[in-house]
């Protein structure tokens, strides 16, 4: 299949942010003085992330309509996007950190900005604990490979130039291949490889080798039918490679100032399927076969479930960990390193796969999603379709009790673990998740106003009517659904649960991270903080007294409720003081106690 030469055009990605990017928007803006970039430094990492995110956003739902292997389960775009998404928002909070002077004094901030070693670790990081998926624990460590070498010698100045770049794509090829359990000709590895193989046959700067790598990963991509059957049949290229082939468009932006045009999506998607029994070439040796030999036997049956965690653990116990996996199940992708990593495997037993986990070190942010029997993971049959319910809840909970409680009261939740706030795309995956026709959303943390407004409206240009709460604290979140009632009016039901979450004050116990000022002064890192609706009240070093003093503020203006949601670091008997102290100073006020998990707060009050 010949390759053609692409045609190239401005960045109207920069000028025209998507819906998809919203919160990303002033990123964007502050990137279009700075492309085309000449060197990979700090500023060409985050131009990159950026165009990418929109690259992504473009083409994320063609690349899930041609998603068919290794499960055709229509989500590796959105999957990459998400990761990507992540990358960019551990970038972004390193110019950030830089720009309010956190880091100073420490020997890694330079007098323009962060470091391109900051940048690429954070990316790299970003992308560790936001991978999503199969193809998404693969980019995770492409990025993750590159940050090897573009990081290794921060002595050596801010910036890269062409030959290290064509030795980070290659590092960044073979740790992806190297992550894999049993990697596979025609898929995304193979992308990479010949990105890389490409990139290392050409002289001269980022731009050049840029562009090198792309049109070596378009060539390679044409190519991916011809060596994955399954592919072939269904007539597309495989949407792993198709996703980093956007990447690598915008890595080709970013120093060239132009996106190829068929990178945005549209291109590279769909051939003529070959029809079964119409007389197929023989496959070439090596080529992966379908069980029993013959493109027209049926598919095969594969695992149940697809379970992916963060985990902590030290390299040996990783290696013992990739042995009892891949005796379980398939798609087994382990990446990572330096005692953090991201495990992907498609198991029958999803127990067994978590129980490997806690045997190897501390799993965390475990995802594990039924495929379910007869669909179209399991046998490659259309996906029966689900009647939509009318109107559903969608909330953002900071800790895995809370989500419990949630989940119980008919919410679907997305977790928010501490430093690890949702993107703008997870929210609308839980709303798509939640199959209504009308959504009532809860971002339950004033911070994720914006990431859930934009996630708000890609839902509602897909044809759901959301609802957006600003609710700021998981208490106002519990006092809003308590008055939920999906059988009387939507907007009924909107303004009944905005009237509770705004008649409820919400209050926190927390401790200090770093030296700061506060609306009560100045705090030392390790200092006990009371915060009243998002403000910092009072300050002190005991657990106790600190939660005593704000529930007391919060009940000098009456209430009739109070509930305690205690997080995992909180003292034993915090929940039993402060349930005497309401008994015996206010009356008719009633206390309800809920253990919230590792909420990243030692204790959420909230007062109805």
């Amino acid at each position: 299949m010949a390759a053609r030469r692409p045609a190239h055009g401005p960045l109207p990605a920069i000028q025209a942010p998507t819906v998809y990017a919203a919160c990303h928007v002033q990123l964007r803006e502050a990137q279009v003085a700075q492309v085309p970039q000449t060197f990979f430094d700090a500023l060409a990492v985050r131009t990159w992330c950026g165009l990418a995110l929109e690259a992504l956003g473009r083409s994320r739902e063609e690349i899930d309509a041609i998603n068919v292997y290794p499960v055709a389960d229509g989500d590796t775009g959105t999957n990459l996007f998400l990761t990507v998404e992540s990358a960019a928002a551990a970038v972004e909070a390193v110019f950030a950190g830089h720009e309010a002077g956190v880091g100073a004094g420490t020997g890694t901030e330079s007098a323009t900005g962060p470091t391109l070693a900051d940048t690429v670790r954070a990316m790299a990081h970003g992308a560790l604990i936001g991978a999503r998926g199969n193809s998404g624990t693969i980019l995770a460590q492409l990025l993750r490979g590159m940050a090897q070498v573009l990081a290794a010698d921060e002595t050596a100045g801010a910036s890269a130039d062409g030959p290290q770049l064509r030795l980070a794509l290659r590092q960044a090829a073979d740790a992806a291949r190297e992550a894999v359990a049993h990697p596979v000709e025609g898929t995304v590895l193979t992308v990479a490889a010949a990105a890389a193989d490409a990139a290392g046959a050409v002289e001269g700067g980022c731009g050049e080798v840029a562009r090198a790598a792309y049109e070596g990963a378009r060539a390679a991509l044409e190519e991916t039918p011809d060596q994955l059957p399954v592919l072939r049949r269904a007539g597309v290229v495989d949407a792993g490679g198709r996703g980093l082939l956007a990447v690598l468009a915008a890595l080709l932006g970013t120093f060239t100032g132009e996106m190829p045009k068929d990178a945005l999506g549209g291109a590279h998607m769909r051939l003529e399927p070959v029809p079964q029994g119409a007389g197929e070439a023989a496959p070439i040796a090596g080529e992966l076969q379908e069980p029993g030999g013959e493109d027209t036997a049926p598919a095969p049956v594969g695992p149940a479930f697809e379970v992916i965690y963060l985990l902590e653990a030290e390299d040996d116990a990783v290696e013992r960990l990739r042995t009892r996996l891949d005796s379980l199940g398939d798609s087994l992708v382990v990446v990572g390193g330096d005692g953090l990593w991201n495990v992907h495997v498609h198991v029958d037993d999803a127990g067994a796969a978590v129980e490997a986990g806690v045997e190897a070190g501390r799993p965390y942010r475990i995802r594990i999603t039924h495929f379910g029997a007869g669909d179209v993971h399991t046998t490659h049959a259309e996906r029966p379709l689900r009647e939509r319910a009318q109107r559903a809840v969608v909330a953002v909970v900071p800790g895995e009790g809370l989500a419990g409680l949630y989940t119980e009261a008919g919410a679907t939740t997305v977790l928010a673990r501490p430093g690890e706030p949702p993107a703008s795309g997870e929210l609308v995956q839980a709303v798509r998740r939640a199959h209504a026709r009308e959504v009532v959303l809860l971002p339950n943390d004033e911070e994720l106003r914006h990431t859930a407004a934009a996630a708000a409206e890609q839902a509602r240009a897909e044809g759901i009517r959301v609802a957006l709460i600003p609710t700021r604290s998981a208490v106002q979140g519990i006092a809003a659904l308590a008055v939920h009632e999906p059988e009387r009016r939507f907007d009924e039901d909107v303004v009944s649960m905005t009237s509770a979450a705004g008649a409820t004050r919400y209050g926190e116990v927390t401790v200090a991270e770093r030296e700061s000022w506060t609306t009560a002064g100045i705090c030392q890192a390790g200092d006990v903080l009371g915060l009243v609706d998002g403000d910092v009240a009072v300050i002190g070093d005991d657990v106790e007294a600190i939660a005593a003093d704000v529930l007391d503020r919060m009940l000098a203006a009456g209430g009739e409720m109070v509930t305690l949601v205690l997080g995992d670091d909180a003292p034993e008997n915090v929940a039993d003081h402060l349930e005497a102290r309401v008994r015996e100073r206010y009356l008719a006020v009633d206390t309800v106690v809920c253990h919230g998990g590792r909420q990243g707060s030692l204790l959420l009050i909230g007062v109805e």
